[in-house]
């Protein structure tokens, strides 16, 4: 008999899921996502309710505990379940607790008043999860590069952009990796160990930004990166990685705390250059 022992500890578990990761299935690597963004809901919810949720049968849930180690998914929640004790309030909780908070809306307002309740739940579950580590460490990283390298397509240009145009206006030698003319891999391939590549990508993550991220980190170039799970083909070659969840809207993802982490990176990397109370200079006169 094996002297095998699944993890008992959430963090053990998490470690396993990421070893296992890219060797499972199309589906478990779902689920494995799916466990990793959204412990509490996990802790809470029912297999049925976990997987129409997820879009994966619950079966396939049952099944992926066990190749964990379990018995079944019941043995599996336990441990998100311990975890849920010190955990704050999960994505779902805040929003409900900002519904009752502001109270409904009717009519075209309603929309905006749904968007803002979600984009307020995920800037505070940003809030709860950034590590101070991690900013401290990766505005060191801009602070000491030479050159920023940017990179981000789809959805997740408009972070670079203002990524850009901040570093830029503080000073630093920044390079936007544009995909217009074919050439961001090229120009990709001369950036140094002294310079840094700071890449942003999403579910369904963008081949070409993928693949700049790898060559790039496997030529020493340290990465920074924003993306949506510690699970992101970005994720083993980042220096440091953000992982910011998205969650489900009705009509689309919002970039509410990309956008708000992308400028806290820059603060944080000025308040290293300026001192407590950084600025950037004005553009434009009265």
């Amino acid at each position: 008999m094996s002297d095998y022992r699944p993890p008992e500890t959430y963090e053990d578990l998490i470690r396993l899921i990421h070893d296992r990761f890219e060797n499972t299935s199309k589906s478990y690597q779902k689920i494995a996502v799916f466990l990793t963004q959204n412990p509490n809901d996990v802790a809470v919810m029912s297999v049925n309710a976990i997987g129409e949720k997820c879009g994966i049968h619950a079966s396939g849930f049952v099944r992926y505990a066990q190749t964990l180690g379990y018995k079944g998914f019941k043995e599996m929640q336990t441990v998100f379940q311990r975890r849920l004790s010190t955990a704050a309030p999960g994505f779902d909780a805040r929003i409900k607790a900002l519904e009752h908070e502001l109270g409904a809306t009717e009519g075209g307002i309603g929309h905006l008043r749904d968007l803002v309740v979600r984009d307020m739940a995920s800037l505070q579950d940003l809030l709860a999860n950034t590590s101070a580590h991690d900013l401290e460490a990766a505005a060191a990283l801009m602070e000491a590069a030479d050159t920023i390298y940017l990179v981000g397509q789809l959805r997740s240009e408009p972070v670079v952009g203002l990524l850009r145009y901040v570093l830029t206006m503080l000073g630093k030698r920044t390079v936007l990796l544009d995909a217009s003319g074919g050439l961001t891999t090229h120009m990709a391939k001369v950036a140094r160990p002294t310079d840094l590549l700071f890449a942003v990508s999403f579910r369904f993550y963008a081949t070409e930004v993928v693949n700049v991220v790898e060559e790039t980190a496997a030529r020493g170039v340290p990465v920074v990166a924003i993306s949506d799970s510690t699970l992101s083909p970005l994720a083993k070659s980042a220096r440091v990685l953000f992982a910011v969840p998205e969650h489900e809207y009705t009509f689309s993802r919002s970039l509410a705390a990309p956008m708000c982490l992308a400028q806290a990176l820059c603060v944080a990397m000025a308040g290293r250059q300026q001192g407590e109370k950084p600025r950037i200079p004005v553009v434009t006169g009265p």
